[in-house]
């Protein structure tokens, strides 16, 4: 098959419309899939064999490290510690203390992170910091405490402290057999980049990665049963303390986790990548995973928009939910007096099977 035929067979599908004053000024396209726990796909729309990259969304499996090892256990890792080690957090005050804490519990300090350091998160964090001239920390890093999490990893299995950034340190590579575990994708075939907070980041098709997320929420029987429990575990922290996922205002996950009262793990992805993994329930007693990818990357309007779309339509979310979420399903278009001259709204409809 030439490039251009690859191209046509990964079309993409139109999924939010831009609408200014009834005419169509922009669309978001994009690829949605819906998975049960062996494979089976649910629901589709565009190419969800379409390879991107996981992004953030790999955290809860960068994590599996940290428990399934027996690390978290060995430090004295609390689901608060957990949650944060599988969160994008907003650097917010309580999400700076969390990581710290990890760190003083396994004996190193802020030195030792290799996330590298970026504005927070939470406006009001950083408009505060600017206006009294503080420099931005490395524990404000919305990954600070998955490197957290991976220097813990280290130290338990041995591995130098110093490279647990680099693919062929025992943690890292630890992650790969993971992620080709959970994504049924041999690891040889896995392709790897390099994320924004500079660890490997595994490149595999979209459907992959909405069953890693099925397998997350009900992890097959034959798996190890470290691995069984590190997942549950995982899913115990992030829906209990949804905060440290995300943060305060304006953050998808928290809001999401919340709104689904733990129903749904959420976790978000740069560049448009979404991923959630419905726990077992009267309407999908075997579990459910969804990932989605933005074809442009935009995080802001047509992601969320989306997400609620998407499991709204696979009957997910509750009344009590969508009004919870109801901010982030569709947007106003205002002019610069603030007038309302358009809207921002999901546009699809699922191909369900």
């Amino acid at each position: 098959m030439s490039q251009a035929e690859q191209t046509q067979a990964l079309r993409p599908a139109p999924l939010v419309e831009v609408l200014r004053g009834g005419v169509v000024e922009s669309r978001h396209r994009g690829h949605v899939v819906a998975v049960e726990p062996d494979g089976r796909a649910v629901a589709r729309l565009g190419a969800p064999e379409m390879v991107t990259y996981l992004r953030s969304s790999a955290k809860p499996f960068q994590a599996l490290p940290l428990v399934a090892s027996g690390a978290a256990e060995r430090f004295g890792f609390d689901d608060r510690e957990v949650a944060i080690a599988c969160g994008s957090h907003s650097g917010e005050p309580l999400h700076e203390e969390t990581v710290a804490g990890m760190l003083r519990k396994i004996g190193l300090d802020a030195t030792a992170l290799k996330c590298g350091v970026h504005e927070p998160f939470n406006r009001e964090v950083a408009i505060g910091m600017r206006e009294r001239g503080e420099p931005f920390r490395v524990l404000q890093n919305n990954c600070s405490g998955k490197h957290a999490g991976l220097l813990a990893a280290a130290l338990h299995l041995g591995a130098p402290t110093e490279t647990y950034d680099q693919l062929d340190n025992p943690v890292q590579q630890y992650i790969t057999r993971m992620v080709a575990l959970f994504a049924d994708v041999p690891a040889a075939q896995l392709a790897v980049g390099v994320d924004g907070c500079g660890v490997p980041v595994f490149g595999l098709p979209v459907a992959a990665m909405a069953l890693m997320y099925a397998r997350l929420v009900a992890p097959p029987a034959e798996f190890d049963a470290d691995v069984r429990a590190a997942c549950a575990r995982i899913v115990r922290a992030v829906t209990t303390y949804p905060e440290l996922v995300g943060g305060a205002g304006e953050r998808l996950d928290t809001e999401m986790m919340r709104a689904t009262r733990g129903a749904v793990v959420s976790k978000i992805g740069a560049e448009g990548v979404y991923t959630a993994g419905v726990r077992p329930s009267a309407a999908w007693p075997r579990g459910l995973g969804l990932a989605l990818k933005i074809e442009d990357g935009e995080n802001l309007r047509a992601r969320p928009t989306v997400v609620i779309e998407s499991l709204r339509q696979l009957g997910v979310l509750d009344e009590t939910a969508l009004a919870a979420l109801a901010p982030y399903a569709r947007f106003d278009v205002r002019n610069h007096r603030g007038d309302l001259v358009g809207e921002v709204r999901a546009s699809f409809k699922l191909e369900k099977f």
